[in-house]
């Protein structure tokens, strides 16, 4: 839990777009510093120049969050110009879709290289960092977020590999509670599981070290029409998500929603879990997208 934000410092990741740059725009309002990561150089650059500019002390740094190297030059860097983090807001993340068994090697590595590893990074080398300045003062306070996902709560058909790279997210981040629990009571842990809102994840190939050599199945492409529809269309803005982000950093809660309503497929899956039956039906509320997602794939 942090109650005042002002000269604190902040480490964001995926933060020249969506949440992480929205998240970066706040925290520039509410006087922190901010180290700013990113993968894609143009944006980054954009976000630096734009925070700069707003009065922030800015650190932005090209990494890929998935190269343990990268990130712990990135670690070292953040300790010699700011010192321990508050805020680490692991939240870099890629989208990726299709039936499990067409997902390549090449697409397992990079989606949880990105998405499991780059939150493995980010909490293994900036919570040492965050205990160690807690323990030299007894008012110092962090907190870390980590960006799962809906799915990493639920386990929609065609996009398995993406479901298992926030399941795990949302594992570690739990986890993390409870170890910090164990150990202080100066720093907590929170977990952002969004739903479909438009930010840029849907391009997420742009940013794919070995993007010229993949062609997509038809599963995939399937998938990613379906997941670029339904993230277009969302009406919570990422502003919105990341102000909710700073409202639960502030008030230590640990599960953040951008779609509370969305719970009651939570709640049936959990509830056939305990049952010990099958899953549920993933289209028992719109029959009609499952019927379109069948005909596609065995037409």
């Amino acid at each position: 839990m942090i109650e005042s934000f002002e000269g604190k410092t902040a480490v964001l990741t995926g933060a020249g777009s969506g949440f992480g740059l929205e998240c970066a725009r706040i925290g520039a309002q509410r006087g922190m510093n901010l180290v700013l990561v990113d993968v894609q150089q143009d944006a980054l650059d954009a976000a630096a120049a734009e925070l700069q500019a707003a009065g922030a002390a800015v650190l932005a740094r090209r990494v890929d969050v998935a190269d343990a190297a990268q990130m712990e030059q990135l670690a070292a860097d953040v300790q010699q110009r700011f010192g321990a983090p508050h805020l680490v807001f692991n939240n870099a993340g890629v989208g990726a879709g299709g039936l499990l068994w067409e997902s390549s090697v090449k697409d397992w590595d990079w989606v949880m290289g990105v998405n499991v590893m780059g939150v493995v990074h980010g909490v293994r080398l900036f919570t040492p960092m965050m205990l160690a300045a807690a323990a030299k003062d007894p008012q110092w306070r962090g907190h870390i977020v980590n960006t799962a996902s809906m799915a990493g709560l639920l386990t929609a058909p065609n996009m398995g590999i993406y479901n298992v790279s926030k399941h795990a997210v949302v594992a570690l981040s739990e986890t993390l509670h409870q170890d910090l629990a164990l150990v202080t009571d100066q720093i907590g842990a929170s977990v952002l599981c969004p739903y479909f809102v438009p930010t840029g994840i849907t391009r997420s190939e742009r940013n794919r070290p070995d993007t010229p050599a993949v062609q997509l199945t038809k599963s995939q492409m399937i998938g990613q029409a379906m997941t670029d529809k339904a993230v277009s269309s969302g009406k919570v803005t990422a502003a919105e998500v990341a102000q909710r982000v700073f409202d639960a950093v502030g008030a230590g809660q640990f599960y953040i929603f951008s779609h509370p309503q969305a719970l009651g497929n939570v709640q049936s899956r959990m509830e056939h879990i305990v049952r010990g039956e099958n899953p549920p039906d993933p289209f028992l509320a719109r029959p009609d997208i499952g019927q379109r997602l069948r005909e596609q794939l065995r037409g």
